[in-house]
């Protein structure tokens, strides 16, 4: 059996943090507002991942509002939440990103980003695809003021033998 599941995430930029995408420290002024790292990539690939087993969201799992996900290292929750797609007897088949940003540009930082998330979800990196768009100036994201991401993946049931 095949699930799939998508994912969002978008954050505003925030003086004093480092930025990081796809648990990937990329050099820039600013980094990410948010209760944890504020791994846009991350986060909307967790919330593709619960959507593939039907298990909700980042925010259900991983509230906000409780302080020991304070500054938490995003690969941390995406671990914990492929612990998740294993325990329900999945695996990752492939998974395809999107990070939305005008600045900084992604492209020097894709093939870092692809070999860490691969490594995270016990995949071949021909099984991870990381895009970067910018917004054309359009919107928030285009006045520089944030960074969103999309995700979407293919989970398979592990077969036995």
């Amino acid at each position: 059996m095949n699930r799939v599941g998508i994912g969002y995430d978008v954050h505003p930029f925030s003086p004093n943090r480092p930025l990081i995408i796809g648990g990937t420290v990329i050099p820039y002024p600013q980094g990410l507002a948010g209760h944890s790292d504020a791994d846009v990539l991350v986060h909307a690939l967790c919330d593709a991942l619960l959507g593939a087993l039907g298990s909700g969201d980042l925010g259900t799992h991983f509230p906000d509002s409780d302080p020991a996900f304070k500054g938490i290292s995003s690969m941390v929750l995406l671990d914990r939440v492929f612990k998740m797609v294993r325990e329900k007897g999945y695996e990752v088949q492939n998974l395809d990103v999107i990070i939305l940003a005008e600045e900084p540009k992604m492209g020097p930082y894709k093939t870092e980003i692809r070999s860490r998330i691969a490594k995270a979800l016990d995949v071949s990196e021909t099984s991870v695809n990381i895009k970067a768009t910018t917004q054309e100036g359009l919107g928030f994201i285009g006045r520089k003021e944030g960074i969103a991401a999309q995700a979407i993946c293919s989970l398979s049931k592990v077969r036995k033998i």
